[in-house]
């Protein structure tokens, strides 16, 4: 059970037993009610801060796999092209831009790398840090 939920449950057990002891006091039925009233309430805010929370970590862990998936397909394309050569090429990607970084043989490597990577899906922009050898 995730630290999240085990807060949760701990919030609505106490909020259950607030609100039961509010019931054994002498007193209006109307104080033991605005105590399970409050208690339910405090309870539903920790619940919907639960929910942002695993969201948040669920669009971050979504975002990181999509980056490795582009790198993934990226870097097959390149080791799939006889003009290019997968060790002469770094591939990174964050946020959907790929950086292509590393020495190659020729301009046309650098024009070829360039197309593979904008030819994945989901790439938003590919960074060309790449150099020709002994330029």
């Amino acid at each position: 059970m995730s630290p999240s939920h085990r807060g949760f449950f701990i919030v609505v057990l106490l909020s259950i037993f607030l609100g039961l002891s509010g019931c054994e006091q002498k007193g209006s039925a109307e104080k033991a009610g605005e105590k399970i009233d409050q208690a339910a309430e405090k309870a539903g805010e920790k619940i919907e801060d639960a929910k942002e929370a695993i969201g948040d970590s669920a669009e971050k862990t979504g975002e990181y796999l999509d980056d490795t998936a582009i790198t993934a397909k990226v870097k097959a394309g390149i080791l799939g092209d006889p003009l290019l050569k997968v060790a002469q090429i770094n591939v990174i990607t964050t946020n959907g831009v790929v950086a292509l970084n590393g020495v190659v043989d020729s301009r046309q490597s650098i024009d070829r790398a360039m197309q593979i990577a904008q030819s994945v899906k989901d790439v938003k922009s590919v960074e060309n840090n790449l150099v020709v050898k002994g330029s």
